[in-house]
């Protein structure tokens, strides 16, 4: 038997002033992208905003639907738009923020499973990691250089 053991390493700023000027701006367009969410359902907006090697801002907000899983998060929503648009781009940078309708949440919510999977697939491709920050509706802001941080054992084309 053997055990293995991975770790993961994040950034952690108390907020956004701390991060440098463009990030500051992917956080206020993810936050303007949030209130463009459709969540009836859950009451938790997020929004998402990723920045691209060619310059270009790509926005994304949650869309639920009553036929689950029918909706998308803002991530895959930004993701998908990006990689229709600029398919060569490579992407730099994403942004997350999510905040329920009822409550603030001052924990850093990372982005879901599907997510992770969907952004693992996009690093894979252009073979350079994606720098992940993500926040709740106040607090602390996390980052991660790399989507590895948060799904260590990914599973990707060279596993088929």
């Amino acid at each position: 038997m053997e055990e293995i053991i991975i770790s993961s390493k994040f950034i952690a700023y108390n907020n956004t002033d701390e991060l440098p000027n463009q990030t500051q701006n992917l956080f206020k367009q993810a936050t303007l992208a949030q209130k463009n969410a459709h969540a009836p359902y859950s009451k938790f907006r997020v929004g998402a905003a990723i920045l691209l090697d060619n310059g270009e801002i790509i926005l994304g907000s949650n869309q639920e639907n009553a036929a689950y899983p029918s909706g998308l998060c803002a991530e895959r929503v930004a993701l998908y738009q990006a990689a229709s648009n600029y398919p060569e781009a490579k992407i730099l940078e994403i942004v997350i923020t999510a905040a329920p309708e009822a409550t603030g949440i001052a924990s850093p919510i990372p982005p879901c499973g599907s997510c992770r999977q969907s952004i693992a697939e996009y690093e894979t491709k252009q073979e350079t990691p994606i720098a992940i920050y993500f926040m709740g509706e106040k607090g602390k802001i996390y980052k991660s250089e790399s989507l590895k941080n948060l799904l260590p054992l990914i599973f990707n084309k060279k596993l088929l």
